[in-house]
């Protein structure tokens, strides 16, 4: 018998509103710690409830572990009938429309996923094949290329604009990209190849210009829900706009005050915008706040309040006492990293965990004189935004030759086995490349190169359609190991990396959904990195703000809370950086959970402040913290001496101030997307 969900008891009024919301467009402002995720895990075994089909539910996340672990939990809450809803990734849900309506688009089903470095590659072999690598001035590299390209996309604006927002060194080279864009695009279609914006382009296109399968797309997902809605680019707002046209069934949920992603092409525009394109949108705020003491969410009211833009909102809590934030402004840079760590010490002795205390930055190299102090008192830290698995070396190495053997057209993959083969250069890979692909030409001489023979006669060997993913990584394990040896001097350490690599593949049947995860859904951190940590203390976080978002700890320090840190110089030059650095700012801050440390070297001798030819420079406190004197109303103000005693003292001599049945919807919503 089913389960009866008690959902008044479970839920407050905000959060209960939003569940039992059913039919038509729903637009949920998702505070800080207000608990985002039980309402869609709720909502979702809600609709099940009410009779709707699981797989008429289609749930959008931005990490496949995060529509998994909703999905857990509405099946816990519910029954088993919650694990057959849709949920997913933009990404993985266009890479699955787009294998079953391949031939629509003119691409082949079995195409293969660039991951980052690999479109890096490409790009790069395109530039070089245009002649742009013999520039005789300084042409742009290929990271940056394909960078521009990329943003232009997920923009859906003109490289031109790109370029003079963000690259302007590269203006006089816009042509050039532009024809680089061009041939990357076509040598994609010819190799069967496609990038993870392709993934994005093609589906709108698919939605855009084929109005049966649309509808065939939206009786099939009659319930559309969008986590992290801050969060979309332009491309993943017209799909989920698309796919809800015809029945506008859809509940996106985010929260504007957290919208930090405008570097990977996020558009702030989108949520605050959403009602304009489903007209009879109900906006649902919720503001009840499970995580932090008032004391704290006080600041962070206060902070966001000032933002030019805006759902209004306030965030309220039942945890009425608490210690009010702490703004230290230290000596200089070493005094941070020292009162850090005797703080850290202190909170230690006293019961707080070290993993359940983070020290959060703007920028990665904020932590470095941090690191060093770390290190030298023995505590294990380990810092947010390493390196990812895959894109580790010798984790791309092996998955080349298993992408070979999915997908023989892959050229980037085989360039990049070949070079791993003694005495084959590009040159030589390029021509060996061009004669195993082409039929019709005389293959004797490849005999020549035994090591080439060998990886021939393994290729052969392998089924992507008869034998499991481990077990043809095992063959080529086999093959790859002394080419290890030859290539990295700490091979012994990489082998734990490749052993992880053949655990994870023993998880998968089919060798297609195996290299799909691995370039849509990687595993986050090197193995290799992480083998670092101390074995006998769960470690400190630090982490940059970017990677914090989503997480929490009991106690939170942010550094470098100073003009031209927090807000970044890099960001003052328009009031949309300036806001998204507020907003940066009121995600760090929102993290804290029972204390919560903002600090700031008042002598600054950092590289930055070398950056006009100066030494050391005085800086100035944040202006997030500075407007409207908030840090006089809702911040503990202490300082410290040169001998490095802590006082309370006085700082205000530092601290200054398409369809016919609804064609006018779709004529608002193509206009708002051309624009």
């Amino acid at each position: 018998m089913n389960k009866k969900i008690d959902y008044k008891n479970e839920l407050n009024k905000a959060q209960l509103e939003a569940v039992e919301s059913i039919n038509g467009p729903y637009l949920v402002i998702a505070g800080a710690g207000s608990g985002k995720t039980r309402v869609l895990v709720h909502r979702v075994a809600y609709l099940v409830e009410q009779g709707v089909r699981p797989d008429q539910i289609l749930l959008l996340t931005f990490t496949r572990r995060a529509a998994e672990e909703m999905l857990r939990r509405a099946s816990l809450l519910l029954d088993e009938r919650c694990k057959k809803i849709s949920g997913g990734t933009f990404h993985s849900f266009a890479n699955m429309i787009l294998r079953k309506y391949a031939k629509l688009l003119e691409i082949n089903n079995n195409f293969t996923i660039l991951d980052q470095a690999d479109a890096e590659d490409t790009v790069n072999l395109v530039r070089t094949q245009l002649g742009y690598n013999k520039s005789e001035k300084r042409f742009p590299r290929k990271h940056a290329i394909l960078e521009v390209i990329s943003k232009s996309v997920n923009k859906s604006e003109d490289i031109s604009d790109v370029l003079y927002d963000e690259y302007p060194q590269f203006m006089e080279f816009g042509e050039e990209i532009k024809n680089i864009r061009q041939e990357y695009n076509k040598y994609k279609r010819q190799k069967s190849l496609l990038d993870y914006d392709d993934l994005l382009v093609f589906l709108k296109n698919l939605l855009s210009k084929h109005e049966d399968v649309r509808a065939s797309l939206s009786v099939k997902y009659k319930y559309i829900m969008v986590d992290e809605y801050q969060d979309t680019n332009k491309l993943q707002a017209h799909i989920a706009c698309l796919l809800a046209a015809d029945h506008t069934n859809i509940m996106v949920v985010g929260d504007d005050a957290q919208s930090i992603y405008s570097f990977r092409g996020a558009n702030f525009k989108n949520i605050i915008d959403f009602p304009k394109i489903f007209k009879n949108t109900k906006v649902i705020t919720l503001e009840e706040n499970y995580r932090s003491t008032q004391p704290i969410l006080n600041l962070t009211n206060a902070v966001i309040s000032q933002a030019k833009e805006k759902f209004e909102k306030h965030l309220y809590t039942k945890k009425k006492e608490g210690n009010m934030p702490i703004f230290l402004d230290c000596p200089d840079e070493n005094s941070q990293s020292r009162y850090v760590a005797n703080k850290i010490l202190e909170l230690r002795e006293e019961g707080v965990g070290l993993k359940d205390i983070a020290v959060l930055f703007r920028s990665g190299w904020h932590s470095n004189d941090l690191e060093i102090e770390l290190a030298s008192r023995n505590i294990p830290f380990a810092k947010y935004g390493g390196q990812k698995f895959v894109e580790a070396a010798h984790i791309k190495d092996l998955l080349s030759y298993l992408r070979i053997a999915y997908n023989a057209l892959d050229q980037v993959s085989w360039l990049r086995a070949l070079l791993l083969i003694p005495k084959i250069g590009p040159k030589t890979a390029t021509k060996i490349i061009e004669t195993v692909i082409d039929d019709t030409k005389d293959k004797v001489w490849l005999d020549k190169n035994g090591e080439l023979v060998r990886l021939l006669e393994l290729l052969q060997s392998v089924n992507c359609q008869r034998d499991a993913p481990a077990k043809i990584i095992e063959k080529f394990l086999s093959y790859y190991q002394p080419l290890l040896k030859i290539k990295y001097d700490d091979f012994n350490k990489r082998l734990n990396d490749l052993d992880s690599l053949l655990r994870i593949a023993d998880r998968y049947k089919t060798t297609e959904q195996f290299l799909v995860d691995m370039a849509l859904e990687p595993p986050e951190r090197s193995l290799v990195e992480a083998g670092k940590r101390d074995r006998d203390d769960s470690p400190l976080i630090l982490s940059t703000i970017h990677s914090a978002k989503g997480l929490e700890w009991h106690t939170v320090f942010l550094i470098y809370v100073a003009e031209g840190h927090l807000p970044s110089y890099l960001s003052l030059e328009t009031d949309d950086q300036i806001e998204e650095e507020r907003r940066l700012f009121y995600v760090a801050a929102t993290r804290a959970k029972v204390n919560l440390f903002l600090l700031k070297p008042h002598i600054d001798r950092s590289p930055r402040s070398f950056m006009d030819g100066g030494g050391s420079v005085f800086t100035q406190v944040s202006r997030f913290l500075d407007q409207g004197g908030l840090i006089n109303k809702f911040v503990d103000v202490q300082g410290v001496g040169d001998s490095g005693e802590w006082d309370d003292v006085e700082l205000e001599d530092i601290i200054g101030e398409k369809t016919k049945r609804n064609k006018e919807f779709f004529e608002t919503m193509e206009e708002y997307f051309r624009e």
